[in-house]
């Protein structure tokens, strides 16, 4: 009986090896991809993440964040890596870069353009950075509320801070990315001017002066569906929202908000590989088929985000390209494209300063909630 009882444990204990051991392989065949949540997530997902696990047999175990380096920071600070794949903005990426969150890409690995195009040529300008693939290009625009708007409507990125002639609350986005940028053009400075403005004492208080028109009316949003939820609940009147979120959202039902492309901030996304993953293999392997010529291409056809790639604005219908942020459907629209660099350099200190005018807004009593 002893005997019995002994190959029984001994089975078990293979089977448990076995089993470990098999565990072991197809984690390490897992990538953990992270990114923004909402319509755009779905995009990703039946752009190119869905069909890569198909293509593969491996899974792509997909978390969402709503940006910044933090919990990269306290992943890589902590040696705690569970991320592999990140998608950031160009100016995360580039400052993630710099603080060594992120590992360095060779990007001679990319596959080229699907019309022969060497991938080099193939990225758009800013597109590939020492840790960094470009996939998207998007942007930054405002609705209103067209149901309290229906005389007089809001058409100009001056009338964001205009509440005599447009009351009610506002919201946007806690990060001065984007508002500071708005409140120097609603001050009448010229696009190609924003950030050498931007860059002085006079200009940063001109532009926080120009934010206190607003001050006593702002209701904070973090998360990229808060927007659509705030307008059509009729907790604002106006609010900041990704161009793409908010044309999307304009169209489901009992939606009653309109948006406007008057003073968009145009921006770009980038995948990074955080520092420490024990994945980089499947990491970068990702990062080659989710940046491919047909994996963007895909990717628009579900929310009309611009590709980083040129040969994947070939294979888009027309219909969806002239609709693109970077595209030719606004071209009397003032526009101005984040200067990721300047963002980079500067975003830690503008915040600090941003915080406090934040925290005096909430003590006029703003409210406050959380792509």
């Amino acid at each position: 009986m002893w005997r019995c009882l002994k190959k029984t444990i001994m089975l078990t204990s293979v089977s448990l090896l076995m089993a470990f051991n098999l565990n072991k392989v197809l984690a390490h065949e897992d990538v953990t991809f992270t990114t923004w949540t909402g319509p755009y997530m779905r995009s990703q997902m039946l752009g190119f993440v869905n069909p890569y696990q198909q293509l593969t047999g491996k899974r792509v175990n997909v978390e969402h964040y709503s940006g910044g380096l933090d919990e990269i920071r306290d992943q890589v600070e902590s040696a705690n890596v569970t991320w592999d794949v990140v998608d950031l903005t160009q100016a995360d990426s580039l400052r993630g870069c710099e603080e060594g969150l992120l590992e360095k890409f060779d990007h001679t690995v990319l596959p080229d353009g699907s019309d022969g195009t060497p991938y080099d040529s193939d990225f758009i300008e800013g597109a590939l950075n020492p840790c960094g693939v470009g996939v998207i290009v998007w942007a930054t625009i405002f609705a209103y509320d067209n149901k309290v708007f229906t005389d007089k409507i809001p058409s100009k990125i001056a009338d964001f801070f205009d509440v005599k002639n447009f009351p009610g609350k506002r919201a946007i986005r806690k990060d001065p990315a984007v508002i500071m940028e708005w409140a120097l053009l609603a001050d009448g400075v010229a696009e190609n001017e924003i950030y050498s403005t931007l860059d002085t004492d006079e200009g940063l208080k001109r532009a926080f002066e120009k934010l206190d028109n607003i001050k006593p009316h702002i209701v904070w949003w973090r998360n990229g569906r808060e927007p659509i939820r705030m307008l059509n609940n009729s907790e604002v009147v106006m609010s900041s929202i990704w161009a793409t979120t908010g044309v999307e959202g304009s169209k489901e039902e009992n939606s009653h908000f309109s948006v406007e492309w008057d003073g968009r901030i145009i921006e770009m996304d980038l995948f990074g590989i955080v520092k420490g993953t024990t994945r980089i293999d499947e990491a970068v392997d990702f990062i080659k088929y989710a940046s491919g010529t047909q994996a963007l291409a895909n990717q628009a056809r579900y929310l009309a985000n611009g590709p980083a790639r040129m040969s994947s604005l070939k294979l888009i219908p027309k219909d969806i390209a002239g609709g693109l942020p970077n595209g030719p459907l606004h071209p009397q629209r003032v526009s101005v494209t984040s200067d990721a660099g300047w963002w980079a350099d500067n975003h830690g200190r503008i915040s600090e300063k941003f915080a406090v005018w934040a925290a005096e807004a909430m003590m006029k009593g703003a409210a406050g909630t959380v792509r």
